[in-house]
């Protein structure tokens, strides 16, 4: 949102600066993004000044240009090459001297440089309209009334006002504070000082000649509908002060009657409407629903079938606007209008909101309705409409105020007490200074007691209905860097045994860190087309697009919209992990797990001259996936082929007969949903288990053993439907004592095996830490894995 500094010193009286008044909103909960010098005009008319024409003669070289004698009030006239045909002596003119950049209507901004033009020293440039971006006119220079004072600058002749404009992110809560006088609503209650709001005293009915009828046939999404008409309006360009206070906030001008509307929008928070009162058919404005699948021209031309849960402004026979949200192409204000029906409404905020999603539009009207608009403010933005119309276009008020209010909406009524207000504050503030604010803040104390208050909220304060939200407001205008800091800190220790999250969180992003991984973080929220079962989904009620309407149900995609988005800016070697919750529903029962991801794709190392690259492998990523698990000590898991759909190969580790990890490449179906081409490796944890699992360890200290591990090896043909995982089992469960590691170091599978056979090469580590081994000890062990081996697995050992 983008305020003004100048509009806002028209609702207060104060001096404090631009930087100052930054401060004061931030700390307030308006936090201010930033703050920029800006100017009606580009350029702002820096380095013109006015100046007199003593002396202009025809150029001896030239058959159109002049050389001229200017005073610009200093110790020496300037000479200056003039080509306008209407330059003469005796004329006040603008004056661009040598070194000022000047900013022309059409084209690129230029700096002024003494030069000679055919044979004649210039130092200047007189100025025409264009030139300098006052307008487009370029007949000759311009000529300024006599009462220009030489020497003084181009900018105060024109009236030009440097302002500031400052941008602020506001909050979904804050409806109150989408408008200048929300705005200057809270510097106010700081700096308790009162708010000057618009004169409307004015306002008048000139003559009720243009009387329409007003039917809200949907009370229950238009609660307040207001409504007037001023006749012998003349549409045309809007005055200068009306363009250049719009321009400041960024907002084009169009039309003076468009630009009245925008212009209270942004000064008051309330959306106004101007209808062409000549379209309206019948004489007669219907606030209604229509059937579904309506066809509505709005004033982008596009035809748009309605619901029939859109609330609309029509006539007669026709709609006309989609209410709160956009105008019809037909009902609009165009230049042959002379009558103009003026709207000020009150719409129910999640019917403007449904609306505007349902049909992809978003408005500076529906920003407003769909966070809550002030219902009182209707009839009084209505008269300053009416005033300013009255003023930049003519035309007369001609018809009575219409205002359909059938149930006021009440104010926000609670008790707030001073013990809660200091208790979640945290430090005691007086009585005294508690009221201040809150009557400051515009809420009415209607009782008063030694230990509460009973207060009447205003129904535009919308993020205001219960006593916790009273205690922020209060907390936040009394500043929240005035809340001291205790110098005592009360802390107890912890001696629980068990590994916490942040803990385990820590030690394994320290590990994938150091190991030249990056950390990302992902929006909970996603498009439901990467949903494999969207019955299981977690649906959002009123999605913000519909890239966000589901909760993430895998951290997958996630992942690979990181990866697609650095590859498409040429970074293709990356490692990534993120640390996240999924989402899913079941029987009506919600649930929410955390996760942890793991992401390789591209080449193994960096670039090096002496150093071949490879791409990423499966291997890599076990190694990884390994080296998490032994740095927290997770043992016992039993490994599978992985059944994940999303992967086109890979392992599962599970504990306890459930998954803690499954890992391998992501299926090409899954990279082409995120337009992911290059191969990604991807491995997903389950958190919640891997923090189970390390809390269950205990670290034992084990001296390092005397005695050495000896090594055997086994060549053996097995099937190929024979894992790796299923004998280092077998191994394990043979010889649980002594037998330390399992591993395979060579696998063979060609024409030169039987069919459906593959040849693999284990190792054997064993050892006793008490005593050194004997070889018939040895021998033993290696009989008996032998015939498991064979009899478990089919095993035939290779001699």
């Amino acid at each position: 949102m983008k305020i003004s500094y100048n509009w806002l010193k028209e609702f207060i009286d104060t001096d404090k600066t631009p930087q100052e008044i930054s401060i004061i909103l931030t700390g307030t909960g308006l936090e201010v993004e930033s703050l920029e010098k800006v100017q009606p005009i580009p350029g702002g008319l820096e380095g013109l000044v006015i100046g007199y024409v003593k002396e202009s003669v025809d150029h001896a070289n030239s058959d159109h240009l002049h050389v001229t004698k200017v005073d610009v009030g200093g110790a020496e006239d300037l000479q200056i090459v003039c080509g306008a045909h209407n330059v003469a002596a005796g004329q006040k003119v603008v004056v661009a001297t040598v070194g000022t950049t000047i900013y022309p209507t059409v084209g690129e901004p230029f700096t002024i440089k003494k030069s000679k033009i055919r044979g004649e020293v210039s130092e200047g440039m007189i100025c025409a309209e264009d030139e300098i971006g006052l307008g487009t006119d370029h007949a000759g220079i311009m000529v300024l009334d006599d009462d220009a004072v030489v020497g003084s600058l181009a900018k105060n002749y024109f009236k030009l006002h440097d302002d500031y404009m400052y941008e602020i992110g506001l909050t979904p809560n804050r409806a109150d504070a989408t408008s200048h006088l929300g705005t200057a609503r809270d510097i106010a209650a700081f700096l308790k000082i009162g708010i000057t709001k618009p004169d409307v005293s004015a306002f008048k009915v000139d003559n009720t000649d243009r009387v329409i009828e007003v039917v809200v046939e949907n009370e229950a999404a238009s609660p307040r509908y207001s409504g007037l008409t001023i006749s012998g309006v003349e549409v045309k360009e809007s005055p200068k002060w009306l363009k250049e206070r719009l321009a400041v906030i960024g907002i084009r001008s169009i039309n003076n009657i468009v630009d009245v509307t925008n212009y209270v929008l942004h000064e008051l928070g309330q959306p106004l409407h101007a209808f062409d009162a000549d379209e309206i058919t019948g004489n007669k404005v219907l606030v209604k629903n229509y059937a579904e699948g309506t066809v509505f021209k709005t004033l982008d031309d596009a035809d748009r079938k309605l619901s029939e849960n859109d609330l609309m402004i029509g006539n007669a026979e026709e709609p006309m606007c989609i209410a709160g949200v956009f105008g019809g192409a037909k009902s609009g204000v165009k230049e042959s209008t002379t009558s103009i029906f003026l709207e000020s409404a009150y719409f129910n905020s999640v019917s403007v909101r449904k609306t505007a999603k349902r049909h992809g539009l978003k408005t500076d009207a529906s920003f407003r309705f769909e966070r809550g608009t002030d219902p009182d403010m209707t009839v009084f933005a209505l008269k300053r409409a009416a005033l300013l119309i009255q003023q930049v276009a003519g035309g007369k008020v001609s018809s009575n105020i219409v205002d359909h209010y059938p149930a006021p909406v009440s104010p926000f009524a609670f008790d707030v007490t001073y013990k809660n207000i200091d208790r979640l504050i945290g430090q005691e503030i007086t009585h005294g200074e508690i009221k201040a604010i809150i009557e400051a803040l515009d809420i009415k104390i209607v009782n008063e007691t030694a230990d509460s208050l009973s207060l009447q909220v205003p129904p535009y304060r919308v993020d205001v209905t219960r006593e916790v939200d009273i205690v922020e407001e209060i907390l936040r205008i009394y500043g929240y860097n005035n809340i001291h800091i205790p110098t005592q800190i009360r802390a107890s220790l912890n001696n629980s045994q068990r590994a916490e999250k942040d803990t385990v969180q820590n030690q394994i992003s320290d590990l994938l860190t150091a190991n030249g991984f990056n950390e990302i973080l992902s929006n909970s929220l996603t498009k439901s087309s990467y949903s494999d079962n969207l019955d299981a989904a977690v649906k959002i009620l009123n999605p913000l697009s519909s890239d966000l309407d589901v909760m993430r149900q895998t951290l997958l995609y996630s992942g690979l919209e990181a990866i697609a988005y650095n590859q498409n800016r040429r970074a293709a070697d990356l490692k990534f992990y993120e640390f996240g919750k999924v989402y899913s529903v079941k029987d009506d029962k919600y649930s929410e797990v955390q996760r942890f991801s793991i992401f390789i794709t591209g080449a193994d190392t960096a670039e090096q001259w002496n150093l071949k690259q490879k791409p990423v492998s499966f291997y890599n990523l076990k190694a990884i996936v390994d080296g998490i698990l032994k740095r927290l000590n997770i043992t016992d898991l039993v490994t599978e082929d992985a059944t994940c759909s999303k992967l086109a190969f890979g392992l599962q580790y599970m504990l306890n007969g459930k998954q803690l990890v499954k890992f391998g490449q992501v299926n090409t179906t899954s990279q082409k949903k995120v337009d992911v081409d290059k191969d990604v490796f991807y491995a997903d944890f389950n958190f919640d288990m891997v923090l189970n699992a390390v809390r269950k360890n205990k670290i034992v200290y084990q001296e390092v053993s005397k005695f050495p591990a000896v090594r055997r090896d086994l060549s053996m043909l097995i099937d190929q439907s024979v894992s790796f995982g299923q004998l280092k089992q077998i191994a394990q469960r043979t010889e649980r004592k002594l037998l330390k590691e399992v591993s395979v170091f060579d696998v063979y599978q060609g024409d030169k095996l039987p069919a459906g056979k593959k040849s693999y090469a284990l190792s054997f580590i064993i050892q006793d830490i008490e005593k050194t081994l004997t070889d018939k000890a040895i021998d033993s062990i290696m009989q008996k894995l032998i015939y498991n081996l064979g009899k478990e697995a089919g095993a035939e050992i290779r001699k």
